[in-house]
């Protein structure tokens, strides 16, 4: 028995697999990000520049952001249920539709793994820049090379998986709770001496509400890393032991699973916004890092995104049927 949210997640699943983002429609975090801008600006202006200051100014903008961003999609389904349960059923779809990455993570990925082919380095460094927050003007070919396949990793969570967590659970509105709070941390959640007040409270409540997500999602690559023909038992040794290789307590889950999954070294010193920042490395050097990595890397998050989304359709349908 499917219910109504059920169906929208897996209505939605599948409209994100055949058109992914098109760039003729305005997403809708692209509002969300303008309304963290507002806030942000007008914030600063209102809070003392001291570090509790900044900090409670942070917290401010969590409560208006998640608020604002919850209660739209919930008062749009609200008013429409009143007239249409078919038209409910649509606005949930495109609610959920527009809270998946997965067909736009692929091609923004495999823009960096052609310009690669073409032998562009400077191309594939403009094109990994779109995706990544470090820097890139000064990448070789396999620093490009290894960003995009530990951004396909880790927003294989981000992007796929935890949003699908939380619809699963509440529906759109949960949904869009969770990304209001992801697209805050990608936006504020900085420690640098900008944010590092002013984003801490988003950056937190970011690394709360992923603990669960990015542990499933480390399993099912695992899982899913076995059924295409990847290193299953190596993707699990290196789970194991490098996961909590970054300091993100998240971050390291699954580009651990993809390091092991590819018998290669992930991870590492990055430089952000000028500054060199010492990272631990992730995986064995089994071998070089190559730009085939990067479809390798999408192949493994479109299976751990299917088998994930088969597993938590299950489990509700099971949890309906039990209640």
């Amino acid at each position: 028995m499917i219910d109504r949210t059920l169906g929208a997640i897996l209505a939605g699943f599948l409209l994100d697999l055949l058109l992914g983002d098109p760039h003729w429609l305005y997403h809708p975090v692209r509002l969300v990000g303008k309304l963290i801008s507002a806030a942000e600006k007008n914030l600063r202006r209102w809070f003392p520049k001291t570090e509790k200051g900044e900090r409670l100014a942070g917290f401010f903008l969590v409560l208006i952001v998640s608020g604002v961003t919850t209660a739209v999609p919930a008062l749009l389904l609200r008013l429409v249920s009143r007239w249409s349960h078919l038209g409910a059923f649509l606005i949930e779809t495109i609610l959920c539709y527009q809270l998946f990455a997965l067909r736009s993570l692929k091609e923004e990925s495999m823009k960096v793994y052609h310009e690669l082919e073409r032998g562009d380095l400077p191309g594939a460094r403009k094109a990994v820049s779109m995706i990544v927050g470090r820097d890139t003007e000064n990448l070789d070919e396999a620093g490009v090379t290894r960003a995009a396949v530990e951004t396909v990793a880790e927003n294989t969570s981000d992007g796929i998986i935890a949003p699908m967590f939380y619809m699963m659970i509440g529906g759109p509105i949960l949904g869009w709770l969770y990304k209001s709070i992801n697209t805050m941390d990608s936006m504020v959640g900085y420690k640098n001496d900008t944010y590092r007040n002013f984003g801490r409270f988003a950056a937190k409540l970011d690394d709360a509400v992923n603990y669960l997500p990015a542990r499933i999602s480390g399993v099912m690559m695992i899982l899913a890393s076995g059924m295409i023909g990847l290193d299953r038992k190596g993707a699990a040794e290196i789970f194991k032991r490098d996961r909590y290789n970054h300091a993100s307590p998240n971050s390291a889950q699954t580009e651990a699973v993809m390091a092991g999954a590819l018998s290669v070294q992930l991870a590492g010193d990055a430089w952000y916004f000028g500054k060199l920042y010492k990272k631990k490395t992730i995986g064995d050097d089994k071998r070089p890092v190559q730009p085939e990595d990067i479809p390798r890397a999408n192949r493994l998050l479109y299976a751990a995104a299917i088998l994930t989304l088969g597993a938590f359709s299950l489990i509700r349908c099971m949890v309906s049927l039990a209640v």
